[in-house]
């Protein structure tokens, strides 16, 4: 698909990179934001990175947008293996106890294989983060195994803890705060995906990588004090 720069009302534009949500496109989707930063446009204020697409606000008194499309499309894209070689990958433990993850005997039976089997195979992948959204630090997570494919709860709950790992169809990802939902609960992660006390109160970025690790509940309760105790390490896979 040819790459399309659109406007979008009179302080953003957006730039398509196809309709499809696959690595490709995110990968350009992943590099045109690092080229953009990088070049540090005068006027542009943010840059919000999907799946498939681009959106850039801007400061119309600073560039104007044709100005700003002609130098977007002169920066061109970065390696593909730049893009992702130098992603680290997020270990995030997970407990997938019962009592944090609600849905596994359910899902057990629909998808007919064991609670354990869901574990190793959700736990077993490394999982590119493709957008945040919905909420401050909620990440989309690609490569989820077609196995563990599960729609959505026809009736969405009310109030989702914060930190529950939920799979929603292809796609899995943490609730960064207490919310609505509707993706199907199966463990929790003492990480905080979203913190506004913390210097950077999102915990990763579009483009990096995330690995589930599972935790007994001793260990994550132990994992949790020491967050709140602000002696947690965050760990990553090099």
């Amino acid at each position: 698909m040819e790459v399309r720069y659109l406007p979008a009302g009179d302080e953003a534009m957006v730039i398509e990179f196809g309709k499809t949500i696959d690595d490709e496109v995110n990968n350009r989707v992943i590099s045109m934001t690092a080229s953009i930063k990088n070049k540090r446009i005068r006027g542009v204020r943010e840059i919000l990175p999907t799946y498939r697409s681009l959106m850039i606000f801007y400061n119309p008194r600073k560039i104007s947008y044709i100005r700003l499309v002609n130098m977007v499309k002169s920066l061109g894209y970065e390696k593909k293996s730049n893009a992702d070689e130098d992603k680290k990958t997020l270990i995030v433990p997970c407990c997938y106890d019962d009592i944090y993850g609600p849905d596994l005997t359910q899902m057990s039976k629909e998808l007919n294989i064991t609670k354990e089997e869901i574990v190793s195979i959700h736990s077993g992948m490394k999982y590119k983060i493709f957008m945040l959204g919905f909420l401050p630090g909620f990440v989309y997570l690609g490569g989820l195994d077609k196995r563990i494919n599960i729609p959505r709860l026809k009736n969405p709950r009310t109030k989702i803890p914060a930190r529950s790992v939920g799979i929603g169809g292809s796609q899995t990802g943490v609730y960064p705060m207490d919310s609505p939902g509707g993706w199907r609960l199966i463990g929790s992660t003492p990480l905080d995906f979203y913190d506004i006390k913390r210097e950077k109160p999102i915990l990763c970025e579009a483009g990096e990588y995330i690995r589930f690790k599972p935790v007994s509940g001793d260990e994550y309760k132990d994992i949790r004090r020491e967050i709140e105790l602000h002696n947690y390490s965050t760990e990553y896979e090099e």
